[in-house]
């Protein structure tokens, strides 16, 4: 009986402060094994603050053809645009 390895998505949080990142994809039996791959192949030169593994079965994504409806409302909520406000030049990773 032939059993697939799991194929688990990877993310990276180069600096404090910033978000992770998807860096990529790798197989592994088990979470712990898909952290330390994932240290091995994507945080060779220590840039890597934090990774966060995710098996692929558990994400689910929006059909890019749908785009229009699933984003349209977003449209009719002005004020959620920064556009009434002025953001101080001393903030950062807004």
């Amino acid at each position: 009986m032939s059993r697939e390895i799991p194929l688990w998505e990877v993310f990276v949080r180069a600096k404090n402060g910033l978000s992770h990142r998807h860096v990529g994809s790798l197989h592994a039996a088990d979470s712990k094994m898909a952290i330390e791959g994932a240290r091995d192949v994507y945080t060779r030169r220590m840039e890597g603050v934090s990774l966060w593994v995710v098996p692929s079965a558990a994400i689910t994504a929006s059909d890019p053809s749908d785009a229009a409806a699933l984003f349209e409302p977003a449209q009719d909520k002005v004020y959620r645009h920064p556009t009434f406000y002025v953001v101080p030049d001393n903030i950062k990773h807004i």
